[in-house]
């Protein structure tokens, strides 16, 4: 076993609820003048990004062999039909290196076409291969069924709500990092 992997037992078998860790980091940080309901916040935002992530790469993505990264550039594609491979970057939140290693898996599976940017040939412009938009019209309802589930014990204006609210946060550090 690697040193890298070696843990106790008891420190493996381990989970803490969400609601055993707020608590822990409340004793933890306790006397200390933060933010509570901030950090809270931002925290739970995290974890409930990594959980929906997954349960969509698990319920939705794998059985399409699609990895959550290839999902949002497939999806960036089709939003756009045709757009410049820098700005798929932005948009899906990855590096251009990133990028190009996808758009290698995508368009070796016949999914994405590349071509050279008609006004400037090193830029590059990508859309979706007929198969590409065959497969987007398949999944994309199953997506957003899980997307429904994963909402479904919030009402309507709770859901419009963090929408909101989320959006909020969003357009504050974008504007910040322009």
């Amino acid at each position: 076993m690697s040193r890298y992997a070696r843990v106790t037992d008891s420190a493996a078998n381990e989970h803490h609820t969400l609601r055993e860790t707020e608590q822990a980091v409340r004793e933890r940080l306790s006397g200390l003048e933060v933010d509570m309901t901030a950090m809270t916040a931002v925290q739970n935002v995290y974890r409930a990004a990594n959980a929906i992530r997954n349960h969509l790469e698990r319920t939705v993505l794998a059985p399409h062999d699609l990895t959550w990264t290839a999902w949002v550039v497939l999806w960036v594609v089709w939003i756009w039909k045709e757009i410049e491979s820098r700005h798929v970057a932005t948009e899906a939140g990855i590096s251009k290196g990133t990028l190009t290693g996808v758009v290698n898996t995508l368009e070796g599976r016949g999914l994405l076409r590349r071509v050279v940017h008609p006004d400037d040939a090193r830029r590059v412009l990508l859309s979706l291969s007929p198969k590409g938009h065959r497969l987007m019209a398949e999944v994309f309802p199953l997506f957003n069924a899980e997307e429904v589930r994963v909402t479904e014990q919030l009402t309507a204006a709770q859901t419009e709500a963090l929408a909101v609210g989320l959006r909020q946060v969003v357009v504050d550090l974008e504007s910040d990092a322009t």
